[in-house]
């Protein structure tokens, strides 16, 4: 469903008006089309600064020159008036205390005015718990709440603000991060913080185009919706995708898989034989998998008091018990391979709970503590296991909405508008690539910094 604020907001005699009324005018996002591309920068301008004594600036500056930008140094003078720019990068690694969160105010202060719609803002700084001070833990998250409210103040433009927390030594393992959070694929990725760790196998020279050739995905839930756009944005990078759903919707998978050329597996994950089919049909067919898409779920939605017995089992049974039944046999027997993929299907009512929705926002908060648990299990070899937070996505279910409430789901975020499943598959995509081997752990919100659990 498309949102009619964005489409009349783009005509510029209907946006005066709205303005006029003091309405919203949200700004169409400009998200990337198609794969990844090395200089997915061509033509825009990007201005680069950085802290005393900041650990990362080489390589980002190294980074971004394969971008095919025009980088400007903050270390030259001052822009002019009339310079613009795309994006903005900001090495706030290695502060020392507050003394040194100045330099964020001296750079961003003259250039913030200067950026254009649908501009990118990434900043890095270090990882709290890896500082050797109070001080420079205190100042690294203070590098946090500035992104978010720097967020909040150009998402009326469309444009982002993400953060970068680096550990030291991981400082090699940030350039495919980077590039994701300048690009069009990440235009509904806004006000998050991501960790980059230098612990695990990281692979020697991460490509940045096809990333996934030769690479097998499983999709669970994969016929319709979020599943079935991941799989296709899976496979254009390269991959070959299977996609499991219910034998119900067995005409729907296989027109879905028909599409891209991958591979229909028609299975419901809550048989108890589900965990030992899908890793008999990995080793037969494949020798293996190297991501695994956790999307299956449901919902069934009663306040507490008023939910029947079968509604919580289901929901409990599809969203976490299945989830947890696949894993430990896809793990425990190896059947993921070195340098694997793990990416669940959390979501912002598991983060902030939503009314009528103990039972989801239970399965899904239950996810995080999977993610954040076996990240640490699989780090030897090389495999991640990360979440992704969907928001408010336009999709058949939020469609069916009331006027008021999906109203309400679209303005209350610094983008002030929804997402789409696109969104959702360009940020499931990125995570698997070999390039985000520094990233495991994480839970990705791709809600366009949403008010809703922030």
């Amino acid at each position: 469903m498309s949102d009619y604020l964005v489409n009349a907001a783009s005509k510029p005699a209907l946006r005066k008006i709205m303005q006029a009324l003091g309405a919203p005018t949200p700004v169409e996002l400009a998200r990337a089309e198609g794969v990844y591309r090395q200089a997915f920068l061509e033509h825009r301008r990007v201005l680069f600064g950085a802290a005393g004594g900041a650990s990362a600036r080489e390589i980002v500056g190294r980074a971004l020159e394969t971008t095919g930008a025009r980088v400007d140094s903050a270390d030259v003078p001052r822009p002019g008036d009339d310079d613009i720019y795309d994006a903005l990068v900001f090495d706030a690694t290695n502060m020392a205390g507050a003394a040194d969160l100045k330099a964020l105010y001296e750079f961003f202060h003259p250039v913030a005015p200067k950026l254009t719609k649908n501009a990118r803002v990434v900043v890095l700084t270090g990882r709290p718990a890896s500082m050797n001070t109070v001080a420079a833990a205190a100042a690294a998250r203070a590098v946090e709440g500035f992104t978010r409210s720097l967020a909040k103040e150009i998402g009326k433009f469309g444009s982002t603000v993400n953060l970068l927390y680096i550990e030291p030594g991981a400082e090699q393992r940030i350039a495919a991060p980077l590039r994701f959070f300048l690009s069009g694929h990440s235009a509904f990725v806004d006000g998050q913080a991501l960790t980059v760790t230098a612990a695990g196998l990281f692979p020697a020279e991460p490509p940045e185009t096809q990333p996934l050739a030769g690479k097998t995905a499983l999709v669970t839930g994969g016929a319709r919706g979020i599943g079935a756009a991941t799989a296709a944005r899976l496979a254009s990078e390269g991959a070959h995708v299977v996609c499991l759903d219910i034998p119900q919707d067995k005409d729907t998978l296989e027109e879905t898989v028909g599409g891209f050329g991958g591979t229909a597996l028609a299975l419901d994950i809550t048989d108890e034989a589900a965990p030992r089919r899908i890793a008999d049909f990995f080793n037969d067919k494949f020798g293996g998998v190297d991501i695994v898409i956790h999307n299956a779920g449901v919902t069934r939605d009663k306040t507490l008091a008023n939910m029947p017995e079968h509604y919580w089992d289901m929901v409990l049974a599809i969203n976490l018990d299945a989830i947890l039944a696949i894993d430990a046999v896809l793990t425990d027997e190896k059947v993921i391979n070195e340098h694997g993929r793990v990416v669940c299907l959390c979501s912002i009512g598991g983060i902030a709970g939503n009314r009528g929705q103990t039972n989801y926002g239970a399965t899904k908060a239950g996810l995080i503590g999977f993610v954040e648990h076996r990240a640490n299990t699989q780090r030897e070899r090389g495999v991640t296991v990360n979440a992704v937070a969907p928001g408010f996505i336009e999709t058949r279910m939020t469609a069916e909405m009331p006027f008021s409430l999906r109203e309400a789901g679209r303005r209350l975020a610094s983008l002030g508008q929804g997402g789409t499943p696109g969104d959702v598959a360009e940020a499931i995509t990125f995570l698997c690539t070999p390039g985000a081997g520094g990233i495991s752990g994480n839970v990705l919100r791709v809600c366009g910094q949403s008010l809703i659990g922030a």
